[in-house]
């Protein structure tokens, strides 16, 4: 498992005494083979709250279809509150172009290849949950052709391809 710290926040409580400190911390966790989570734990001392977070980040996981095991099927775009997210698709040797919360999230995920844009927010909270509104809209040619009825080469057939090249993408995915 790859576990990656996002974003620790100090909260104070004001009380009859003064103030009581907190700890809120925000985790990515992933196994690297296209299943991530992310968490938030809260408690008193940073390495609980770290633990927290790490706990509700493994019961929260998703399995995310990756192209060749180094990019996404196809482009994306994310939204929660604020924060907007646009996931691309890249050829291999580009690596993990993503700002702080996206970069933890693809790097967990076991990505090597992705281009990303984050619009609206620098919130780590709103942009972290951008990105799994995009990622979780992922399908694999292999899903779509299962829920259509048809073989994968018939979907990939398109656009020019010959049948060959199509039959010879389409036994390369279902590898």
């Amino acid at each position: 498992m790859i576990e990656k710290l996002v974003h620790i926040n100090r909260v104070s409580k004001t009380v009859k005494g003064g103030k009581r400190f907190g700890f809120a911390a925000l985790v990515v966790v992933g196994d690297g083979k296209g299943r991530v989570g992310f968490g938030h734990g809260k408690a008193r001392e940073v390495p609980e709250a770290i633990t927290k977070a790490t706990a509700s980040a493994k019961k929260k996981m998703v399995r995310v279809p990756l192209k060749e095991g180094r990019t996404l099927h196809h482009d994306g775009k994310g939204r929660f509150g604020a924060g907007k997210v646009n996931v691309r698709t890249a050829p291999p040797g580009t690596g993990i172009i993503a700002g702080g919360p996206m970069r933890a999230v693809f790097e967990s995920l076991g990505v090597a290849d992705v281009v990303t844009k984050s619009v609206g927010t620098s919130n780590p909270y709103n942009m972290i949950r951008a990105t799994f509104d995009a990622l979780t809209d992922q399908t694999s040619p292999k899903s779509v052709a299962q829920r259509r009825g048809k073989k994968v080469a018939d979907l990939l057939g398109r656009g020019g391809a010959t049948q060959a090249e199509a039959e010879a993408e389409a036994a390369a995915i279902a590898e």
